[in-house]
């Protein structure tokens, strides 16, 4: 008699009168049944010591090389510990791993927040560092382009200017010494390829580069030479004489200033120096000669 009677309602009900009924079910289900269902929050694994995390990163770092490896547990270190002492350390480490790994622009991008994060740090100038030697070992051949190289004087110059003092300028400053002759040497090229064509005006303005902005680099010598040589194809004498002797002073003892000279002397004109010259300015105002 009651299967029937439950049948019966059974077939009156209509499809809203479900959907209320389930509602009902799910809301008197206890509160316990979330923990089942859902997993409970003890369930989860505890945060491991930071010191911990951190000392096996360097073991992978140093003892395995295995860079990735350690470039994990630091980030561990970092998102289990946001704020502690050792997640300041574990960035660093994580940059330098990266830098180990060839993985240039992570490390670029973590020891850029490790000096965002922590300008004041002993390490800021490391970070620094670290972000100078990446772009300079993705220099490319003189033939391409030299975003890198520019980028990587820019970083190292910071390293030298900000942080004079500590052991990372001096290599900033070796590296940058580098990195400024690849520049030089590349406006060099471009300056070859317009005499070639003739474009006198155009090989200027490249050998001008080198001699205002490169002029500690071992291209300058010639850049002198090639405005010699350019000025004289233009008619432009009095300029011409000015290359030459400014060369010859700062260089007597150049190849470069041998030929300059034979170039005047061809042209039936001696080495002189004109002092409102565009060159006899840029060499006072850096203080050669």
């Amino acid at each position: 008699m009651l299967l029937r009677s439950l049948r019966s309602a059974c077939a009156v009900w209509r499809p809203s009168s479900i959907r209320h009924l389930l509602a009902v079910v799910l809301i008197v289900i206890p509160l316990g049944a979330c923990s089942s269902l859902f997993g409970d929050k003890n369930d989860l694994p505890p945060d491991e010591p930071a010191d911990k995390l951190y000392n096996e990163g360097v073991f992978l770092l140093n003892q395995r090389q295995d860079y990735k490896g350690a470039v994990k547990k630091f980030e561990e270190v970092e998102r289990q510990h946001p704020y502690s002492e050792w997640a300041r350390k574990a960035l660093i480490m994580s940059a330098y791993s990266h830098y180990q790994a060839n993985e240039y622009e992570e490390a670029i991008v973590a020891a850029k927040r490790y000096v965002t994060l922590h300008p004041g740090s002993p390490d800021a100038a490391y970070a620094q560092f670290i972000v100078g030697s990446a772009y300079f070992d993705q220099i490319p051949d003189i033939s391409r382009d030299q975003q890198r190289t520019e980028k990587a004087v820019a970083a190292l110059d910071e390293v030298a200017r900000k942080f004079p003092n500590t052991e990372y300028a001096v290599s900033a400053k070796r590296k940058m010494d580098i990195a400024r002759d690849q520049l030089a040497g590349k406006e060099m090229t471009t300056g070859r390829y317009y005499m070639e064509k003739k474009d006198f005006t155009g090989a200027i303005n490249r050998f001008k580069i080198v001699v205002t902005q490169y002029q500690t680099t071992r291209h300058v010598e010639e850049a002198l030479m090639r405005l010699t040589e350019a000025y004289m194809a233009l008619g432009i004498v009095p300029e011409a004489q000015t290359a030459a002797a400014v060369l010859g002073h700062n260089f007597p003892d150049s190849s470069w200033y041998k030929d300059a000279y034979t170039l005047v002397k061809t042209g039936g004109v001696e080495p002189a120096e004109n002092k409102g010259s565009w060159i006899s300015r840029a060499f006072k105002k850096i203080g050669v000669g």
